[in-house]
């Protein structure tokens, strides 16, 4: 009639598929090498941002660097809030340094100081 058909060929390449598994650890070594390796070499090194605390400069505090839109303002109740373009109250929310208010360059800056994002 015709050839057997063989429900387990893949047996035959059984020899191949157990090299590639031999091989395994080596291959995740060497990958493992060659990325740390990369890691150490680009030395990027991430550093956070600067956070003005009250009791420093109040030059630096007061001064709006160009880009830094956010205002951290503080409540009657003293909580820190700030607040970004675009919200409700970012036109009328005034920044005085004399009671510890400033700009921020970015939300996680604010973030980072203890400020909480506005509500409204």
């Amino acid at each position: 009639m015709g050839k057997p058909i063989r429900l387990w060929a893949h047996r035959q390449r059984g020899p191949m598929w157990r090299s590639l598994l031999r091989a395994r650890f080596p291959i995740s070594l060497a990958l493992l090498g060659s990325v740390s390796l990369a890691y150490v070499v680009t030395d990027t090194s991430h550093q956070l941002p600067s956070v003005h605390y009250p009791g420093t400069s109040p030059t630096t505090i007061a001064v709006r660097k160009a880009g830094c839109d956010i205002k951290g303002n503080i409540n009657d109740r003293g909580e820190h809030i700030y607040h970004v373009p675009g919200q409700e109250y970012y036109s009328a929310t005034r920044i005085n340094p004399a009671r510890g208010e400033r700009w921020f360059c970015s939300e996680w800056e604010a973030w980072w100081a203890g400020w909480r994002k506005a509500k409204v």
